[in-house]
């Protein structure tokens, strides 16, 4: 991955009597009303810069739901440095909880110096304030960090905006589609081809140290799961495998690797360790056990299974020992994957002819649905366990492929939003928060 001239010096620290904090569990009905002033230029060449990186900041927020941004229109105050304390009856007078006031200054002809204070209006009292110096063709990132710091700030979670998704771009006719890896930031820009798409490339996961993504690619006789490292370009066969191997995921530390290995009609999970090579069957039984994922701490596996008939999910100890069922609901149940919190796992559920996205707790209770449609599918999770994405698909029609697209949702089942990407777009992975 590219490496970018980064430096963060914190300013201020949060203020001990700050109480300013939105309800993560219920402030998608209202969001919090946040006043974003316009960057002011406090030397050099910053050209448009300033302005691109508060239209960053701003959709960040407003596409997580629980901000709504001012309109600049409304502002009275109009800062001409970042050292100008707020006049805060002006920023009360248009009900604005927060506000953030920043600068940007250009200190050399290839670096910006940015600096933003995120300020509690009626508490009149600042809450953060951070320094970045970057290159310039850096200034995305920035954006996307000082979302973050604000999100955090305000809700008492870990930022999702400075991430990046990998997914399967896919084109052409239904009968012919051609489906290659891509990359991108997770709002959709800097988006970038990893595969050319001569074989079918499938269900890609980012490794939690963002060095490598695993897949099933269709290269050669039989499907079989790689291993791309994202800096370098280069791809290796994982394992010996004779048979078809699909549906890896990397464990917590990025040391092992889960997967599906199908042999004589019976489907097993299997875990390799990456270094030494070597693999250990997980599970045993004369079933289709498939789309495993590890627990946060790797103590633990859910999957999905038919041992029992039909679909459904499974947790069991890391070594294969103690197997729960945890589904008991009307219809099968798919692609579990465990939130990086802990707290929730992800699914696909297929019920009288329609499909589900929900969420369950580790032990199968409180299981709730949250989005639904023709075709949903393939749930993962942001990194603050907050949001999820999936694809949906329309009902086709004749030859035509139906479009497929992304979307994310919050974790309550609110704020649905579909994320650009430049063709049709399945299997989405999330990567962690960048270093």
């Amino acid at each position: 991955m590219k490496k970018f001239l980064f430096a963060l010096l914190t300013l201020f620290a949060t203020s001990a009597h700050a109480e300013l904090m939105i309800d993560v569990n219920g402030a998608m009905r209202d969001p919090m009303p946040i006043a974003i002033a316009p960057m002011v230029n406090a030397g050099g060449d910053t050209s448009s810069y300033g302005d691109q990186i508060r239209e960053v900041v701003v959709a960040d927020l407003e596409r997580s739901g629980l901000f709504r941004v001012i309109s600049e229109k409304s502002y009275i105050q109009k800062f001409k440095s970042i050292d100008e304390m707020p006049t805060f009856t002006d920023w009360q007078a248009i009900n604005a909880l927060a506000l953030v006031q920043s600068a940007i200054k250009e200190t050399s002809p290839t670096e910006l110096k940015i600096e933003f204070r995120l300020w509690d209006v009626f508490a009149e009292e600042q809450m953060k304030g951070q320094s970045f110096t970057t290159t310039k063709d850096n200034w995305r990132r920035v954006a996307h960090v000082i979302a973050d710091a604000i999100y955090e700030q305000l809700t008492g979670e870990k930022g999702y905006f400075d991430t990046r998704v990998v997914y399967i771009s896919e084109s052409g006719p239904a009968t012919r589609r051609v489906k290659r890896l891509a990359i991108m930031d997770q709002d959709g820009e800097n988006h970038k081809f990893l595969t050319s798409g001569a074989s079918m490339a499938l269900t890609p996961r980012f490794s939690p140290n963002l060095q490598k993504i695993t897949y099933l690619s269709y290269a050669g006789e039989t499907p079989r799961v790689y291993l791309l490292d994202i800096e370098s370009g280069n791809q290796r066969l994982v394992g010996q495998f004779k048979g078809m191997t699909f549906a890896p995921v990397f464990s917590p530390d990025s040391s092992k690797l889960l997967l599906s290995y199908a042999k004589d009609g019976v489907t097993n999970i299997y875990e390799m360790d990456l270094k030494s090579g070597k693999s250990k069957q997980i599970t045993t039984s004369s079933a289709i056990d498939t789309s495993p994922s590890y627990s946060p701490d790797g103590s633990k596996i859910v999957f999905n299974s038919d041992r029992g008939g039909n679909q459904q999910l499974y947790v069991m100890n890391a070594d294969g020992s103690d197997v729960q069922r945890i589904s008991f609901g009307k219809g099968r149940y798919a692609t579990p994957v465990w939130s990086p919190r802990g707290d929730y796992i992800a699914f696909t559920k297929m019920a009288d002819g329609q499909f589900y996205i929900g969420v369950m707790y580790p032990d199968g209770s409180g299981e709730r649905l949250i989005t639904s449609g023709y075709l949903v599918e393939a749930p993962v999770w942001a990194p603050n366990g907050r949001v999820l994405m999936y694809f949906r698909q329309e009902q086709p029609s004749g030859r035509t492929a139906a479009p497929v697209k992304l979307y994310t949702i919050d974790l309550t089942g609110y704020n649905e939003r579909m994320i650009v990407t430049p063709s049709d777009a399945s299997d989405p992975a999330w990567s962690p928060l960048l270093p």
